[in-house]
């Protein structure tokens, strides 16, 4: 079986790693800092930025996956992995504009962690009626 529904997802989340990626590194280059934040705040947003999303989305996308793959109907994978893409964003632009509280920081990880937890208890369910 192909996973044709949470590679759509997956795509642009790697893209959005990516871009996560290039924003460390273009700052570490700025600032000439090897390993680390070097003290500056903006660096350090932008390390945890990217490192959160390295932590919640090959999780989200696996149990997501595992769903595809055992016949979960495509209204529903879509919907998780939508609702992950749009947390991720939210995510990702909160915690690049602002390390402290921000609307894209709290929706961003509520929808992630609502995403996992469906996810999760979804293929117990599964797992429980077969």
């Amino acid at each position: 079986m192909m996973l044709s529904i949470t590679g759509l997802y997956a795509a642009p989340l790697a893209l959005l790693i990516l871009f996560l990626a290039y924003r460390v590194t273009k700052f570490r280059r700025k600032l000439l800092v090897g390993v680390g934040s070097g003290g500056d705040k903006e660096l350090e947003g932008a390390i945890r930025a990217h490192a959160n999303a390295i932590e919640y989305v090959p999780i989200a996308l696996i149990i997501i996956a595992i769903l595809e793959v055992n016949g979960s109907a495509e209204y529903f994978v879509h919907g998780l992995g939508a609702t992950l893409l749009i947390g991720r964003i939210l995510h990702a632009q909160g915690l690049s504009s602002s390390i402290g509280k921000s609307f894209g920081r709290f929706w961003g990880t509520l929808l992630t962690w609502l995403v996992i937890l469906i996810a999760s208890v979804s293929n117990l369910v599964l797992f429980v009626m077969n």
